[in-house]
């Protein structure tokens, strides 16, 4: 742990031109200048990507990280998936050492998808392209992209249901794939003879390859106007100011021990086993201890994730709670210990327990720290978010007799973050760690034989607040062929939306499907309890006989009680996800603003007086603008709490 205290701000230009090898302005520049490197590469991946889960959801990132000496500091990250961004710091180091920095030459590009090296899961290829001057490693430029399959006993790999490493998909040690820029064979015929849909895979693979060279030349551009040791004093600065922020942020948390835990519904074995997360944070000082020492032990299929997880989450929940304007750098995490044993759902070890789905563990720490830490931190905590993806993943065969699949479009991949101080929570984003896009409902229906019948926000499923949660999402989707889906809404049994600063937490979702009727659907099914009756539950706490939701005395429902929903054409798949959690008092939230919640359906009259002591009279479907509010028995209401 640093003992470090001068601020960057405080020590003077010639020790700034000491430490860093340049002046302020110049290490300003040249930061700023590596951050449209990597922003550049991002947009020509983007415009050129063919896979949908890359073109449409924004599922890569890319870092430039330094030398070997400096040891692989990770300096400058894009603005995409944050999930990927936190570990690839330690994926460049444990590649390029495992491969031989000294066996790189210029023009190499060097490959690796194991989880236990790298983090994230086999989907995710992370490639690395070395940036020589005068025949010495100066520098890498990296790209991570999530790949549509990559093998495994489950087309596009999303699942819970696989058991262990072999059944995951092709593992690639650090290998190359492109030497002094000429295309590994050997490598692309491994990766190729073991993964579907190679035709979207192999123009994305050339892609990257032209987005690191953009990379590396953008690099060299920055080194050929400033000099060699300016560059690589900017990279250490750049981590420096990162360590700065983070480490004046956790020394306003008061000293103590705070714990906090978050619950992962089942494996997908059966439903007999719940898997806690659970967190123990010893603050003294300028320095944190995260402890996960009491989290259950590794599951028994790939819900896991790896240690590398572990630590992206603990940077993502501490900067989001204590100082967002944190730079993402590998200098967040150097007023951090993290303890982890190993064999824990959230510390994986191969072979058994493999790690796919690996963000639902790593998100479940998010949710852990900010049940630990929210209570201390009063006005100033986060409300949580909706928890799960409850990914969607589906594949069949059209009429014609083509293959298609859908992967992370129509489950509830999308949902609510918790209020803080600020406002109201989103009520449409991404978990708190992922910051990926939202795909066109237009791309969606091209690329799979399904129709988006509804996409909207649930009314009363924002946790009430003084700032109220964002509201949960409801999504509907009918399925035009039969389907093999594989479905996994893993946190359905307790609010992952949790309160802060006195709010309420936001409610429960679940999901069902609702078989293909006698006769065609001439609209919407409904959303009043009483349609559930026809549905099959797949996940959630619901009524024994209504099976519409009752979190409070249902029965839970298994999300992997069928292996593969087998679905015929003509089915709807519904998904409702977890609501976001409110911040403060709920009663102390201007009448006005309960008012305009009804008027845009966020909240109903009877949601109203329940959650907010506040009566609106009018009807809100035929009259929106008409409503009121009795301001004599909102007053009597508010008086009688």
């Amino acid at each position: 742990m640093t003992t470090e205290t001068t601020r960057l701000r405080e020590i003077s230009d010639d020790e700034f031109t000491d430490r860093y090898h340049c002046d302020r302005f110049t290490a300003s520049v040249i930061v700023n200048r590596l951050h449209y490197a990597v922003e550049h590469m991002s947009a020509g991946f983007m415009r050129e990507a063919f896979s949908p889960i890359i073109r449409d959801w924004y599922d890569f990132a890319c870092t430039v990280s330094g030398p070997p000496e400096q040891g692989y500091p990770m300096a400058v990250v894009s603005n995409s998936l944050v999930v990927f961004l936190g570990t690839m710091g330690d994926a460049v180091r444990n590649a390029v050492e495992e491969y031989g920095a000294e066996n790189l030459r210029p023009g190499d590009i060097l490959i690796c998808n194991d989880p236990y090296r790298g983090g994230r899961h086999v989907n995710d290829v992370a490639f690395t392209r070395p940036v020589f001057v005068d025949g010495k490693i100066v520098s890498f430029v990296n790209m991570c992209a999530h790949q549509l399959d990559m093998g495994g006993t489950v087309p596009g790999g999303f699942s819970a249901t696989k058991a262990n490493v072999y059944e995951n998909g092709l593992v690639i040690p650090p290998m190359l794939l492109w030497s002094a820029d000429k295309p590994v064979r050997s490598a692309f015929s491994l990766i190729f003879d073991n993964t579907r849909w190679g035709g979207m895979l192999l123009p994305d693979f050339k892609s990257i390859y032209q987005q690191l060279k953009l990379g590396e030349q953008l690099v060299l551009d920055n080194i050929n106007r400033y000099g060699l040791d300016a560059y690589l004093g900017t990279l250490t600065y750049a981590c420096d100011t990162s360590a700065e922020r983070m480490r004046d942020a956790i020394a306003l948390v008061p000293d103590g021990d705070y714990e906090g835990s978050a619950l992962i519904d089942a494996d997908g074995l059966d439903d007999t086993i719940d898997y806690t997360v659970r967190v123990k944070l010893r603050k003294r000082g300028n320095d944190i201890e995260v402890d996960l020492s009491g989290t259950s032990p590794q599951a028994r299929t790939c819900i896991n994730c790896g240690v590398l997880d572990a630590k992206t989450s603990v940077g993502v929940a501490l900067t989001m709670l204590l100082d967002p304007e944190t730079p993402f750098t590998s200098g967040t995490w150097r007023n951090i210990d993290l303890a982890a044993p190993p064999g824990t759902l959230v510390s994986s070890l191969p072979p058994d327990g493999g790690i796919m789905m690996f963000w639902e563990a790593s998100g479940a720490v998010v949710s852990a720290i900010f049940d630990a830490l929210n209570p201390v931190l009063g006005e100033k905590g986060v409300a949580g978010d909706y928890g799960s993806t409850n990914t969607h993943n589906a594949s069949g065969v059209r009429a014609d007799g083509t293959p298609w699949t859908s992967a992370t479009q129509c489950g509830g991949e999308h949902g609510p973050w918790g209020a803080t101080k600020a406002g109201d929570g989103d009520s449409y984003t991404v978990l708190f760690f992922l910051n990926n896009l939202d795909p066109a409902t237009e791309t969606i229906e091209h690329d799979s034989p399904v129709v988006m019948l509804r996409k909207e926000h649930a009314i009363d499923t924002g946790g009430p607040g003084t700032f109220r949660g964002g509201a949960a999402n409801l999504k509907d989707t009918l399925w035009l062929t039969d389907a093999n889906q594989y479905l996994s809404p893993f946190r359905t049994k307790v609010p992952s939306g949790v309160g802060a600063d006195g709010g309420n937490a936001g409610p429960n979702g679940a999901m069902w499907i609702f078989p293909p009727t006698d006769t065609e659907r001439n609209g919407l099914i409904a959303t009043t309890p009483c349609v559930y009756r026809d549905s099959i539950p797949v996940a959630g706490v619901l009524d024994p006989e209504t099976k519409a939701l009752d979190p409070e005395h249902g029965s839970y429902h298994y999300f992997a009680s069928e292996a593969v929903w087998k679905t015929k054409a003509g089915s709807v798949l519904r998904c409702l996800t977890n609501g976001g959690g409110g911040w403060g008092d709920p009663f102390a939230r201007d009448p006005q603003r309960v008012l305009a919640d009804v008027r845009d359906e966020y909240v109903s009259i009877d949601g109203a007086a329940r959650d907010y002591g506040v009566v609106v009279v009018g009807d809100p479907h035929n009259d929106p603008e008409g409503l009121t509010i009795d301001r004599q028995a909102t007053e009597k209401l508010r008086a009688g709490r």
